[in-house]
C-alpha cells in the first residue's frame, strides 16, 4: 500500500506541475497581454478572452498538488539504509517520520500551496491593470471588486507555501537521505526561485509606485516556472523512490518464497 500511495503522489505532483505551467500557452494563443509586463494571473481575469481556460488550469494545478502533497505526507516513513559509499546527504536518517520536522513542514507547505492556488482560481481578477489604464485607475481609487484584494492574499499564501515547501523538502532530501535528484538540484532551484521572488517583489513595488513595471511579467513568469520545475523534480524523485520500494518489496517476497 505505501508504494501505491507514493506512486500516486508522484503522478499527481507531476501533473500538477504541468498544469501550473499552462501560462506558456500565451506563446501560441493571442491573449492581448504583454508577457514581459503583465501578471500571470491577469491571463485568468474575467475580462480576458482565455480567462476560463487559465482559471481551469490553475484549479487543476492546485487540486493535483494538494492531493499529491497529502499523499506524500501520508506515505512519509523510515527509508532503507543506503549502500556504503553514498555521499553524506544520501545517508538515511533512522528517525520515524513524526520526528523528521523538515519533511512534515515541507509536505504541509506544499499542500498549502496547492490549496491556495486552487482558491486563486476561484477569486479571479476582473481586469488586467498592467494593460488597461482604466483598470489601473479604478485599482488606485479602490473601486475594484473585493476579489482583487482576496486574490492578492491567496496568491501571497500560494507563493509562501511554495517557497517554504521548496526549502523544507530540499533540506529534508539532503538531511534524511531521500530523493537523490531533489537533493542534488533542489538547492540551485531554490536559490534561483528566491532571486526571482526578490525581482518580482521589486517589480511589483515599482509598478505600484508608478515607476514602471521593471519587467514584472518576466520576473513572475520566471518565479512560477522555477516552482513548477522544482515540483516536477520532486515528482520524479518520489517516483524513483516508489520504484525502489517496489523492487525491494518484490525481493523480500521472493526471498520469503524461497525460505
Amino acid at each position: 500500500m505505501p508504494g501505491k500511495v507514493t506512486r500516486a503522489s508522484a503522478v499527481l505532483l507531476f501533473l500538477g506541475a504541468l498544469a501550473y505551467t499552462a501560462w506558456v500557452l500565451e506563446a501560441v494563443v493571442r491573449t492581448g497581454l504583454d508577457p514581459v509586463r503583465a501578471y500571470v494571473s491577469e491571463l485568468a481575469a474575467t475580462d480576458q478572452p482565455f480567462g476560463g481556460l487559465f482559471r481551469a488550469a490553475d484549479l487543476a494545478a492546485g487540486l493535483l498538488v494538494l492531493t499529491g502533497a497529502a499523499l506524500g505526507l501520508r506515505a512519509a516513513r523510515v527509508r532503507a539504509v543506503p549502500e556504503p559509499g553514498v555521499p553524506r546527504w544520501a545517508r538515511t536518517d533512522p528517525r520515524p517520520a513524526g520526528r523528521r520536522p523538515w519533511l512534515l513542514v515541507g509536505w504541509s507547505a506544499l499542500a498549502l500551496f496547492g490549496a491556495a492556488t486552487a482558491l486563486d482560481s476561484r477569486l479571479p481578477l476582473s481586469c488586467a491593470a498592467t494593460a488597461d489604464p482604466g483598470c489601473a485607475a479604478r485599482e488606485a481609487a479602490g473601486l475594484l471588486p473585493a476579489t482583487h484584494t482576496a486574490h492578492a492574499v491567496s496568491s501571497g499564501l500560494a507563493m509562501t507555501g511554495a517557497l517554504v515547501a521548496m526549502t523544507a523538502l530540499t533540506v529534508a532530501a539532503r538531511r534524511y537521505g531521500l530523493w537523490p535528484p531533489l537533493a542534488r538540484t533542489g538547492p540551485a532551484l531554490l536559490a534561483l526561485a528566491l532571486a526571482a521572488t526578490v525581482w518580482t517583489l521589486a517589480a511589483v513595488a515599482a509598478f505600484e509606485s508608478g515607476h514602471g513595471g521593471g519587467a514584472l511579467g518576466a520576473a513572475q513568469r520566471l518565479q512560477v516556472l522555477l516552482v513548477a520545475v522544482w515540483t516536477g523534480v520532486l515528482a520524479v524523485s518520489v517516483a524513483r523512490e516508489a520504484a525502489r520500494e517496489a523492487t525491494g518489496e518484490a525481493a523480500r517476497e521472493a526471498a520469503g518464497e524461497r525460505g
